[in-house]
Order: C-alpha cells, then structure tokens, then sequence
C-alpha cells in the first residue's frame, strides 16, 4: 500500500514517493522564542510528531529538523519592552519551550538549529543569490528580486498582479519593487547586528529556513517541507523564490499545511482574554492526551476551534478508552492479536486510513472501535487483552500515553475502610468514605464479586 498526500504545492493528493526509497528528509518551521508557547503551536508541534512517528511506523527512516527562530522583531521588541537582554528573552523561552515540549510527549527533531547558529551560512548563500542576479544590495540591506523570480506565487496561487495590489514600501526601506523581500536587515541603533559584507545587519526570516533546512537534511530538495497554512504566503513563498533561485531545483516535493486554530470561533489574542498557552492549558486539565484528543478530532489540513464544552467531551471519550485499559491491565493472553481476524482488520483499517493523507479522525475512530470490540467480549480474556496490545500500538503511533496520574497512596487504605465498614453494614461511613474519595477525583466501582475498583477522575 501506498501512502498518499495532498500536496499544497499541486494541489493534488499524490501517491508519496521520496527521493531515496525507504528515507524520509523533512523540516518543519518551528517556533520563534519571545513568549510562551500557545495551543496554536501545540497542534502543529503536535500533527508534524504523528506523521513522523507514522512515517517511522511504516518503514522509512526519517530525518527531521524542526529550527528555532531566536532573532527577529518581535524578540527585539519583546526584549526592548521588558528591557531584558534579547539573549536572556530567547535563553528563557528555549527552555520553556523544551518544557511544553516534554511535557506534551512530543519528541525533539533530529535537528533543532537555532538561526543565530548559522548566519555565516546564511550570508554566503546571500552571496551567491546576488551573483546570480536575483538579490541585490541597498543601504545596507539586501532585497531578493521577486521579478527575477519566474515561479513566484505557485505555492499561494497568486500572481504578480494579484500581490502587488495593495503593497506599498514602507519610507525605511530601500528596495526597489514593492513585492522585494529582505534577505538581510541593516541594524539599527541599539539592536544585535552580525557583520557582513554590506555591514552591519542580521538575516531575514525567511532566509533561515532555506539555509538550515538545506544545511542539516544535506539536500538540495526536501521530501517533506510543513507549517502552518498562515506560513504559505509569504514565508514559504519566498523560501522556494530564495531555495531555487540557488540551487535551480525543486526546494520540496511534497508541502503539508495544517489549518488553524480558533478559540470560541475567534483569533486567538491576549487583547481579547482568549490566549491559551500550553502550560494554562496543562495547568488546567493535567493530561496532555486531553489536547492531542481534540487535535485528532480534526483533519490535520482542516481549522479547528477550541472551546471548554468540546474539551469535557473529550474528557468523556478518554475515559471511554481508559476505563477499558484499566479492566485489562493485570490480565495476559496466551494467543497472539494476529490470530483475531477482527481485530487484525481493524488494525489494517488504521493502516488504510492513515495512509489516506494521515487521515487522524478516522484513525483515532479506530481505535473506539476497537474499545467498543473488546468492551463486547470482556469473558474472553485472550481477545480483551489482544485488543488492549493493539490499542496501545496505535495510540503509541498518536502519541497517546493513555495512563492516568498514581493516585495517592492512601487511596487503597480508605478503600479498605469503606469496605469493612460496608461488611459491618455501617453504610453512613462507607458513603462519607466515598464521598472523600470523590473529592481527590477518585471513583470507585463495585464489582458484581464484591471487590472495589478505582480510577482516577479525568
């Protein structure tokens, strides 16, 4: 079976071949470090560590690199706001950024290049950009010429035309067509500079990821190149006009976008009080999988909105899940998942639908299916326990954890009060017993053999 994907570049869902068979070079743009990471980043944090990790499931071997913007305005301007150095800002959220990281199970890209890391290569790939007539040089800065550039909008499906209409050059800029992009920004007063043949100045945006993309996959063309549908024009845009225009390649064969996240049906902004950062959100409601649940709700390409209402039904749908893992945890089976034709189709139904363009709704489906399988059989310890090694395969594929917090140790004490108090028919007791519990989100279940059962609240 083929994998297929929908190629923003073509617009076309298109049967996923890499350059080398087996291999898999991918990048994705990563986060830049001025502030904490919200629930935006999350789901494409999120959504680039599935296909990756199904990538891998299915064989390849991938290479990914995921950089770190640590110089641009918006630090500059952070770090002049609280007036802290620009170095001490971007030092302070890498960290919380591995933080949100760790803390969502989402696993570091092979490479993490911060921009800063790698300006001497930015400046020489500027160089030749210019020897090549397609980037010139004016008052200290360097503007890449968009006219040059033949392919210019075949990722956003503009024209010319269509993007020069209401562009205009702001009075600082010395670029000659309004549609010109700055390879390299002369600093000014005050503000970090690196030197450089025109001088003082720092790279542009859009040159880091050109640069370091191509420097650590060792290629000229990347099989995989993702971000967010807000990057296409004109981040990714000009990474192709800048990519090909040196190298006269294809810059990436296949372009992933996901869509975008809004909360209650708006943008998210700290100027309407609707900002949720990864760590509110952990703060909140503890379990990371809560978050990749609601993400799984949606296709990747497709915008989702966040509201609490939906994440209370996602509390209720993984519950569903772990209340099954917990009947089946201390069982084993002496026949393998493989031998259950069911179950084995359920699992080449995940493999089908995945491979659908990494169609994550239909994939988490799968995997209430087979809850609802195995919930149907609970007698027949060989199947309920296959069922459960199959769960745990494909959630391992979601990056689903799907445990629960250790309860506190006195957990089991106060069980075995209630129950003593519940064999001395002294019920008053039993529920005030229950009741405690209850408030540690604790909740019990009595079985129809007389034992008690627990489970931490979600």
């Amino acid at each position: 079976m083929s994998i297929y994907i929908q190629n923003s570049l073509s617009r076309k869902k298109e049967s996923f071949e890499p350059a080398v068979s087996a291999q898999v070079n991918m990048y994705t743009c990563g986060v830049t470090v001025y502030d904490d990471c919200h629930i935006g980043h999350a789901r494409s944090l999120y959504i680039f560590d599935v296909i990756r990790r199904y990538l891998v499931y299915r064989g390849f071997k991938v290479n990914f690199v995921r950089n770190i913007t640590d110089i641009d305005d918006k630090i500059i301007n952070r770090a002049n706001e609280l007036k802290v150095s620009w170095k001490d800002l971007v030092a302070k959220y890498i960290q919380r950024y591995y933080e949100d990281i760790e803390a969502l199970g989402i696993c570091r890209a092979d490479f993490e290049p911060r921009a800063t890391d790698n300006i001497a290569e930015m400046i020489k790939y500027i160089q030749v950009l210019i020897e090549k007539g397609f980037a010139y040089a004016s008052g200290g800065d360097v503007y890449f010429n968009v006219r040059k550039f033949s392919g210019y909008g075949k990722l956003s499906g503009q024209s010319i035309d269509a993007m020069e209409s209401g562009v205009r050059i702001e009075p600082a800029e010395h670029k000659k067509d309004p549609l010109d992009f700055a390879l390299w920004k002369k600093s000014k007063e005050n503000e970090p500079f690196w030197e450089s043949p025109w001088g003082n100045g720092r790279p542009g945006w859009h040159i880091e990821c050109s640069v370091m993309s191509q420097k650590f996959l060792k290629v000229d063309t990347l099989d995989i190149h993702a971000g967010g549908r807000d990057l296409i024009f004109p981040h990714h845009e000009n990474e192709i006009a800048q990519a090909e225009a040196l190298t006269g390649k294809p810059f990436a064969k296949y372009w992933i976008h996901h869509g975008l996240l809004t909360i209650n049906s708006q943008k998210m902004s700290k100027s309407l009080g609707n900002f949720v950062t990864i760590k509110d959100f952990l703060l909140k409601h503890r379990y990371a999988d809560i978050l990749k649940l609601f993400f799984l709700s949606a296709h990747y390409s497709h915008p989702i909105d966040y509201s609490e209402e939906k994440i209370v039904e996602i509390k209720q749908a993984l519950e569903r899940i772990l209340i099954f893992l917990d009947k089946t945890q201390n069982l084993s089976a002496s026949r393998k998942a493989g031998q259950f034709s069911d179950l084995e189709d359920l699992r080449q139904e995940f493999i089908k639908v995945m491979d659908d363009d990494f169609n994550l709704p239909k994939g988490i489906s799968v995997i209430f299916e087979l809850v609802n399988a195995g919930n149907k059989k609970l007698d027949d310890v060989d199947y309920i326990v296959c069922t459960r090694e199959i769960i745990l395969e494909l959630a391992g594929i979601l990056g689903l954890e799907l445990r629960r917090e250790e309860a506190q140790e006195d957990v089991n004490d106060l069980i075995d009060k209630r129950n003593e108090a519940r064999k001395n028919k002294d019920f008053k007791e039993s529920d005030r017993i229950r009741k405690e519990l209850e408030l540690k989100g604790i909740i019990l279940e009595d079985t129809k053999d007389g034992k008690t059962t627990w489970r931490k609240k979600l």
